[in-house]
């Protein structure tokens, strides 16, 4: 019988998987929480609400701001019913479900996005392109944000079953 090196040994050893317990997943889950995705949409929608505003202070014409609403909107529909796809009963009903409804959602969110873009110029009359683009790609940056701050976008704190002692 061939005797293993003692670093093959612990290499050995390293590969193991274990699971953990659901201790050690509550533990993780506090300090790493789930993004929580409304979240991002409520940003998304204020940031959007912010550069309509901007872009009303900045040009004083109307067309302008509501081009910039328009391409934030552009966003924040389709997120918030990508949001609603993923998040309802039948997302997590099983792996492939939820794998399945994720492309599913995707895609309607691509078109989506698209059908409010080619509808834009029919919906105002002087459709700025360039306060449109600059509406959805500000808005469309939030994503970003959501990565880099954890505070905001990170559900800390006790649940509501743990403030209310409701078992």
């Amino acid at each position: 019988m061939t005797r293993m090196r003692p670093e093959d040994e612990e290499q050995a050893n390293a590969d193991v998987i274990v699971p953990l317990t659901a201790e050690q997943v509550r533990q993780l889950r506090e300090h790493q929480p789930l993004l929580s995705i409304w979240r991002v949409v409520g940003a998304q929608a204020l940031v959007g609400a912010l550069v309509a505003l901007l872009a009303w202070w900045i040009s004083a014409r109307q067309a302008v701001a509501v081009s910039a609403a328009i391409g934030a909107l552009a966003v924040v529909i389709p997120a918030a019913l990508f949001a609603r796809g993923l998040t309802g009963r039948l997302a997590s009903a099983n792996a492939g479900a939820a794998v399945f409804g994720f492309f599913l959602w995707e895609m309607v969110k691509i078109g989506l996005t698209l059908a409010i873009l080619f509808a834009a110029p029919h919906w105002v009359k002087d459709l700025s392109w360039p306060a449109m683009l600059v509406g959805l790609v500000v808005t469309m940056k939030v994503y970003w944000l959501a990565l880099g701050m954890r505070r905001v976008f990170y559900p800390t704190g006790p649940t509501f079953k743990e403030r209310t002692n409701v078992c």
